[in-house]
C-alpha cells in the first residue's frame, strides 16, 4: 500500500517563517537579542500573570519556547543527517501543564532559553547549504531544515509580540 504524500506546513507555520527575515543564523541571533531585552525587564510578579483565564503566564510562554525550540532543533538535526523516519508532533498544552514553569524564576527561564538558543545557533551554523535544503516529515508535514530554523525565529517573534501586546 502506497503512503499518502505528506502535507506542507500549516498556514500558521508560514506566518512564523515570514517573520524570519534575512540570513537564518543572523535572524536567530537578532531575535534572541530582542527577546533577552524583553525578558530581563519582566518582574517576577508580571511573569506569573496571565491576561485571561486559561491563557499561559509569561513564564509558561518562555517554557513553551524552550520546549518547542528543543523539539524543532532535534527535527532539524535528524533531517540534516538524512534521517528519513517520520517524526511525530507534540501537544504543546500537555507539555506546558507538565513543565511547572510557574515554579521557576524568570531569571532561570531566561537563562535556560539563552542556552537553548545558543545551542540552536551552533547547530544551524554547522549546517551546509545542502543540509539546510534536506527534507523530512514531522507531524505529518514535509519540511526543510532551513524552514525549521525559520519557524524557530518566527515562533519566538510571534510570542514576544503577544507578550508585548497582551502582558506588558
Amino acid at each position: 500500500m502506497k503512503k499518502a504524500a505528506p502535507k506542507t506546513f500549516p498556514a500558521y507555520y508560514n506566518y512564523y517563517m515570514e517573520l524570519s527575515e534575512g540570513e537564518l543564523v543572523e535572524s536567530l541571533k537578532k531575535a534572541h537579542d530582542t527577546t533577552q531585552i524583553i525578558l530581563t525587564r519582566i518582574s517576577e510578579e508580571k511573569a506569573a500573570f496571565a491576561y485571561a483565564p486559561g491563557k499561559w503566564t509569561i513564564k509558561e510562554i518562555v517554557q513553551h519556547l524552550i520546549d518547542s525550540e528543543r523539539i524543532y532543533s532535534y527535527r532539524a538535526l535528524r533531517f540534516a543527517r538524512q534521517d528519513k523516519i517520520e517524526l511525530p508532533g507534540f501537544e504543546q498544552d500537555d507539555y506546558a501543564a507538565a513543565a511547572y514553569a510557574n515554579n521557576r524564576s524568570m531569571a532561570d527561564l531566561a537563562h535556560e532559553y539563552a542556552m537553548v538558543r545558543n545551542a540552536t545557533v551552533a547547530l544551524f551554523e554547522s549546517f551546509t547549504p545542502e543540509m539546510l535544503s534536506s527534507r523530512g516529515v514531522a507531524n505529518k508535514r514535509e519540511v526543510t531544515v532551513e524552514s525549521i530554523g525559520r519557524v524557530c525565529v518566527g515562533h519566538e517573534i510571534h510570542h514576544m509580540n503577544v507578550i508585548k501586546e497582551r502582558y506588558l
